[in-house]
This record gives structure tokens, sequence and C-alpha cells, in this order.
């Protein structure tokens, strides 16, 4: 592998790296929404959200992608591009993760948290933000840096649908111009580790992190 090939594999890493940023920034909005209609007193908005992560649940990724990519043209609009497209579906499957997750760690704060937060006089929106939040920030930490290790890995989805150049796709190119399946792969997979290594380093650090705090209260 020459230093133009390996810069070529970078440069895929870097546009599977910012999909994934931008997925888990724009997922991790959306997908708060949806935890908290999860748990809402209103028992349609908790039947919406509910419908919602069933719906997006069950449908492929690869569907997605198709409707993000191809949708527009349907409604006769132009194309949109191939990042948009991918950011948008990982976007919308990532939510319905994301929202049920966290709402397993809302819900899992201890019932007395809540009662106690209600005698102060707080608010629902006050005992949320400073009292139920913060204790389920520390539960949601591992699974939520787990799903972001998910997201990553799912960016390659985009590559087979729209053509978004990450580092699957970048692999695959250098494979069917020079036939050396093992050698563009392996190292399109060292990179994922790369990526994907420290994140799980730093949730068990930050879990560490937490839990300490959590036990000094």
């Amino acid at each position: 592998m020459n230093i133009q090939q390996f810069e070529y594999l970078v440069q895929g890493a870097w546009g599977t790296l910012l999909l994934s940023c931008l997925t888990f920034i724009f997922s991790g909005v959306l997908g708060m929404a949806v935890a908290l209609a999860r748990v809402s007193p209103l028992k349609p908005v908790r039947r919406a959200a509910s419908s919602y992560i069933q719906l997006i649940q069950g449908t492929p990724l690869l569907v997605l992608m198709g409707v993000c990519f191809y949708g527009p043209n349907l409604l006769g609009m132009n194309s949109v591009p191939a990042l948009f497209a991918a950011t948008l579906a990982l976007t919308i499957q990532s939510s319905a993760y994301f929202g049920e997750i966290w709402r397993g760690c809302i819900q899992s704060v201890a019932r007395n948290q809540w009662e106690a937060a209600e005698c102060l006089g707080l608010s629902r929106f006050q005992r949320m933000v400073l009292v139920v939040l913060p204790q389920a920030l520390r539960i949601a930490t591992p699974p939520t840096v787990g799903f972001m290790v998910q997201i990553v890995k799912n960016t390659s989805i985009a590559s087979l649908v729209i053509g978004y150049a990450e580092l699957s796709y970048n692999a695959k190119i250098l494979n069917n111009s020079t036939f050396e399946p093992f050698l563009y792969f392996g190292c399109a997979a060292a990179l994922y580790f790369a990526i994907c290594y420290p994140m799980s380093m730093w949730s068990r650090k930050l879990e560490r992190k937490l839990n300490t705090a959590h036990g000094a209260v």
C-alpha cells in the first residue's frame, strides 16, 4: 500500500467520523425529546412516542437511507446531498433507540427521588432537570456510548444506497482496483477499531467518575 492509498482510507475514516458526529448530535436532541415524550403524563403523547419507536425500529436502515435519498425526487424536489440524506436516515433511526434507552434510564431513577422533589414543591420541569436527569445521566452513560459505537459501524450502510464516501466505501474502491481485499479491508477494520476503542475507554472512565461522584454524595 502506498501513501496515496493510505491517505484515501484516512479520508474515508474522516467521512465516517463526520457522519457519526452529526448523527449523534441530531439524534441526541431528537432522542431526548422522544424519551421525555415516553414518560409524559399525557397518554396521547406517550402513545405517539411509542408508535414512533416501534415504526422506526421495525424499519431497516437500508430502507430509511433509500427514502431519505430518493424521496425528494418523488416529490419533485432536487436531489439532496449524500451527507444530508445519510445523516437524516441515521438520525431518525438512532433517535428511536436513544429515546428508548434514555426512557429506561429515566424510569430507573428511584421513585422516592421523584416523590422527594415533588414534596419540595418543584414543578415537573424542575424535577426532571434538577433531580431526575442528573441521576439518569449516570445510568445512561454506558449504553449511550455503546450505541455510539453502533452508529459508527452503521455508517457503512450509507455507501450501499447513496454512495457516501466513508471508510468501507473507500476500502471497496481500492480493493476493486487492486484485488487485495485482506489488505484494504484489514486496514479499514484497524481504522474502525481506532475510532471505536477510545470511545469505549472513555465510557469506562466516565462511568467510574460518575459512580465515584454518586457514592460521595
